[in-house]
């Protein structure tokens, strides 16, 4: 594979975490180094593993999840966002002190976004591709959109106030039905 499409690919790829990197920072009552190292990190290392698992699962494991894992990316996505939204409404719902960048929320977040890296290593492992380098690419990728996301949601999330929260949950609605969408209009 080529620099060009391996880049591509890893930034195509990137693109759901940079969305939810926005989100969940716009979403922040404050923004630190450690909530961006943990979802930056988290969302590298799941993009790449999930790479070289579907390289690993190869064909077995594309016609096992086949079309199960889009379905799976907008069930957490559309789960997360409604939440968002529901704690943006009801502050008595809101758990003091809630942080997204940890816990079930951070791992839901993380596998929801790498459902897709998981299809491309299946197709890297169809055409016979060695997946060490394109699994460090596409993590490197993610880290890097991530954090990168993460700075502007903040930016944003200042100049919304409460709204950045509903804001945010409801684009995270909009990307697992557009996930979804992509899938069912193939």
């Amino acid at each position: 594979m080529d620099t060009l499409t391996l880049l591509g690919t890893a930034v195509a790829l990137g693109m759901d975490a940079f969305a939810v990197a926005i989100c969940v920072a716009a979403g922040l009552a404050s923004l630190t180094a450690r909530h961006v190292f943990r979802l930056s990190w988290h969302f590298g290392l799941f993009q790449s593993l999930m790479t070289i698992c579907g390289w690993v699962g190869g064909a077995a494991l594309s016609t096992f999840m086949y079309g199960a894992d889009y379905w799976i990316a907008f069930g957490i996505l559309s789960f997360l966002g409604l939440n968002m939204i529901r704690q943006s409404l009801h502050p008595e719902c809101r758990i003091e002190g809630r942080d997204p960048t940890r816990g079930w929320s951070l791992v839901g977040f993380s596998v929801a976004t790498s459902i897709d890296a998981l299809a491309v290593g299946v197709s890297f492992s169809l055409i016979g591709l060695s997946i060490w380098v394109p699994a460090g690419v596409i993590g490197l990728a993610a880290i890097l959109m991530t954090f990168v996301g993460m700075r502007i949601g903040k930016q944003v999330g200042t100049h919304l106030g409460q709204w950045a929260e509903r804001i945010g949950g409801i684009v995270l609605i909009a990307i697992g039905g557009k996930v979804l969408f992509d899938y069912l209009s193939r």
